[in-house]
C-alpha cells in the first residue's frame, strides 16, 4: 500500500470577497477516486470542530490543484484563474492520476461560482 498523503483543502465560500478557510487531511489514499475524496470531505466538514456554520452549510462540488509541495505559488490570494484543464480534478480519476501528491492544496468551491468569478474577476486591490 502507498503512503498515506497529508492534503490541504481549501474551502471557498466567495471568490469575491475571498472569503477562504484551509482545512489539513492526513492519511489520505491518494488510489481512491477524486469523487470519493470530495464524499469523505464533505461529511467530514458538515461535523468539523471550529469550522464556522456557512462553511459546513456550503453546496462544494468541484475540487482544483492551488499549490504542491516545493512549487511556485502564485500570486492570486484565492487561488489561480489559469490552466483548468490541468488543475480541476477530474472525478472518476484517482487522486494521484488527477497530480495531488503528499503535501499538495487543493480548492474545494461551487464550480457555479467560479464561473461568474472567473467571467469578471474583481480585486479591491
Amino acid at each position: 500500500m502507498a503512503t498515506p498523503a497529508t492534503v490541504t483543502v481549501r474551502l471557498i465560500r466567495s471568490f469575491e470577497h475571498k472569503n477562504f478557510k484551509p482545512i489539513v487531511f492526513r492519511g489520505v489514499d491518494l488510489d481512491q477516486k477524486v469523487i470519493d475524496f470530495i464524499h469523505m470531505v464533505t461529511e467530514d466538514i458538515k461535523s468539523r470542530p471550529g469550522l464556522p456554520p456557512p462553511f459546513r452549510k456550503f453546496t462544494y462540488d468541484t475540487m482544483k490543484i492551488v499549490h504542491q509541495a516545493h512549487g511556485a505559488k502564485t500570486n492570486e490570494l484565492v487561488m489561480s484563474l489559469d490552466d483548468d484543464e490541468l488543475l480541476i480534478l477530474d472525478e472518476e480519476k484517482t487522486l494521484r492520476a488527477s497530480g495531488v501528491a503528499n503535501e499538495t492544496e487543493v480548492a474545494f468551491f461551487k464550480k457555479e461560482d467560479y464561473g461568474l468569478y472567473k467571467a469578471n474577476p474583481t480585486s479591491p486591490f
